[in-house]
């Protein structure tokens, strides 16, 4: 059984007093700040959402620290623990639409390396990856789907806290069932992590003869290998 998600990062907000765009009905006009200085944020947020296409449901997890592969993939890794495993409890196959750039850039070999870590050997899934070219994920189903009823749904409402902006996501919902949940996490997520020559050979990674730099395939490693780079991890760093 297959299974296929979309998966995004959505723009960062600042969080703080800010005005936010759209409009909303309320009785007194509320009063926010006139410029959205950063300094001014208690912090920024980074949704990372994953829309799930066979069950209309959209997770989103937000983050507080760094934009990094390693958080990206970890989002996903949330999604499936909290919902994928449960509503497709037979997959062996996981396909992912995400768009080209950022921390899930189809160059990144950190992405890579964290989907064969994380999910591939974790769940052992096999992995494709179709990345939409530069300028073209605004076909994603999960823009049009998900974080456009996001967006309509805090309009004109200052996100003032994480908890907030975390409460007005999983207050969207569609006459078409959508449901949505969102998790904040919190720290973590340094940047600067690379991934060698060595490294990268070790996954089990194909691309595919179309289109290639945006489409790939990975694999699980036997368990024998996964024993064998988690004790070379341990030898090196002792965690």
């Amino acid at each position: 059984m297959s299974q296929s998600s979309a998966w995004i990062r959505k723009k960062k907000e600042h969080i703080g007093n800010f005005k936010n765009a759209g409009q909303a009905w309320c009785r007194e006009p509320e009063s926010v700040l006139v410029h959205d200085y950063p300094q001014d944020a208690i912090g920024q947020a980074i949704p990372y959402g994953v829309y799930t296409l066979n069950t209309n449901q959209g997770y989103v997890c937000v983050g507080d620290c760094f934009d990094t592969p390693r958080f990206a993939v970890e989002s996903i890794d949330n999604w499936w623990h909290e919902q994928g495993r449960k509503s497709f409890p037979n997959a062996r196959r996981l396909l992912i639409l995400a768009d080209a750039g950022g921390s899930n850039s189809c160059r990144s070999r950190v992405w890579k390396a964290q989907l064969q870590e994380q999910i591939c050997d974790m769940y052992r899934l096999d992995v494709t990856v179709c990345h939409y070219p530069n300028g073209c994920s605004k076909w994603n189903p999960i823009e049009h789907r998900l974080f456009s009823h996001i967006s309509m749904n805090w309009a004109g409402k200052p996100l003032r806290s994480f908890e907030l902006m975390c409460a007005y996501i999983e207050g969207t919902t569609t006459s078409t069932g959508l449901t949505v949940r969102a998790d904040l996490v919190r720290g973590g997520n340094e940047l600067g992590e690379r991934v060698s020559n060595e490294e990268m050979k070790q996954l089990r990674l194909k691309y595919h003869s179309l289109c290639p730099q945006w489409n790939y395939t990975l694999r699980p490693r036997s368990l024998r290998q996964v024993e064998a780079r988690w004790r070379a991890r341990y030898e090196k760093y002792g965690t």
